[in-house]
């Protein structure tokens, strides 16, 4: 069983300026709740219990929600207010949490080579808080990729298929299809031309990566944007062994953009809050 989950939660999050200048994008409340706790649950969900977030500066906000506050606690202590913290409860009592700094912004792939000391040489999951995903009642998508994972013991990707005119704005896939929904991957690219792109089938923030992609990261050189992009990184490995790239089930929303974000929203207060 997969034990830890990777937060790269070190960006600026500028398309959400002014809100995000003194506070980070992942602390943005969907409703009740900010981004950053719902991917933290999801992980949970799929039977992690170590958290490690790759933080930056400016973001100790996240790393103090995820611990106790004794002077909220107090001062809500025995009314009604209470009820509030019993999802956050929930969350410090199912898992343990640890942060490292990355001191540049050089792309996801450094990121994730900055949280090589909190994962040691185990796998992993990578959930980018931005891309926010539900299941209805159905497995979330990382307990997904989990079970696959039990079943390939390789990287794992989520992939989506995306309009051709929206794949520059993600890694897309290319590769051979294993059944329905699972393929071998053979070809992946970072943010390409639509003329460029190998297939429609773009990946989401959501990855299993197994312990050798550190090693991998470390010789990649940078690559679009002048970025370590883990999309290069995974090419290699791909090549070298196995990477599988998996068409989850459920609905993504684009909290980095404000129409995903909004989306999101709507879909929360509708189909979970009013539910609740």
């Amino acid at each position: 069983m997969i034990k830890k989950c990777l937060f790269p939660v070190a960006g600026y999050g500028t398309r959400f300026l002014p809100a995000t200048k003194a506070m980070p994008k992942e602390m943005l409340p969907v409703v009740n709740k900010p981004l950053v706790q719902y991917a933290v649950e999801e992980a949970i969900d799929a039977g992690m219990s170590e958290m490690a977030f790759v933080t930056g500066r400016g973001k100790s906000a996240i790393t103090d929600h995820f611990d106790f506050s004794y002077e909220l606690e107090t001062q809500i202590r025995g009314s009604g207010k209470e009820e509030y913290l019993s999802s956050i409860r929930s969350v410090l009592d199912s898992a343990v949490f640890s942060s490292t700094r990355q001191r540049e912004m050089k792309g996801l792939g450094h990121a994730i080579l900055t949280g090589k000391t909190l994962i040691g040489n185990e796998p992993f999951g990578v959930i980018l808080a931005d891309d926010l995903c539900f299941n209805g009642e159905g497995m979330g998508v990382m307990a997904q990729m989990a079970k696959l994972y039990n079943q390939f013991r390789c990287s794992i990707v989520a992939i989506m298929e995306v309009p051709q005119d929206q794949v520059h704005k993600y890694g897309v896939i290319a590769g051979e299809c294993m059944k329905e929904g699972l393929y071998r991957v053979d070809d992946m690219v970072e943010k390409p031309a639509p003329e460029d792109a190998p297939s429609n089938l773009a990946i989401i923030g959501r990855y299993i990566l197994t312990p050798d992609i550190f090693n991998i990261i470390q010789d990649t050189p940078p690559g679009k944007n002048g970025e370590v992009q883990i999309t290069d990184a995974l090419l290699k490995q791909a090549r070298e062994g196995c990477v599988m790239a998996y068409k989850f089930q459920g609905t993504r929303f684009d909290c980095g953009s404000v129409d995903g974000f909004v989306d999101a929203t709507n879909h929360v207060y509708q189909n979970i809050y009013l539910q609740s």
